[in-house]
């Protein structure tokens, strides 16, 4: 049985819709942020007393390269959702 094209989407299709491009956005970006600067660097301009080594940079640059990138997906989905026949306008 064929899909139509008004039917939604199954819920681990819309999730995964959501959370792939983000993770592979993040990791661009990540990749783009800290071939210009050095986490270690950053740590030390900006928490003045705390050490963070390189590995904890990166991965703590991912995650937030990561939360933003999904939270972006995540209202384009929000926004993409298909109307409900209970919707009220015009659209």
């Amino acid at each position: 049985m064929r899909r139509r094209d008004d039917d939604p989407l199954p819920e681990i299709q819309r999730w995964g819709a959501v959370v792939w491009p983000s993770f592979f956005a993040a990791g661009v970006a990540t990749m783009v942020f800290f071939a210009m600067f050095d986490p270690a660097e950053l740590s030390r301009i900006a928490w003045i007393g705390v050490e963070i080594d390189r590995k904890w940079g990166y991965t703590i640059g991912f995650f937030l390269f990561w939360t933003c990138t999904f939270s972006a997906s995540l209202f384009t989905s929000f926004l993409m959702r298909p109307r409900t026949p209970g919707d009220r306008g015009r659209g």
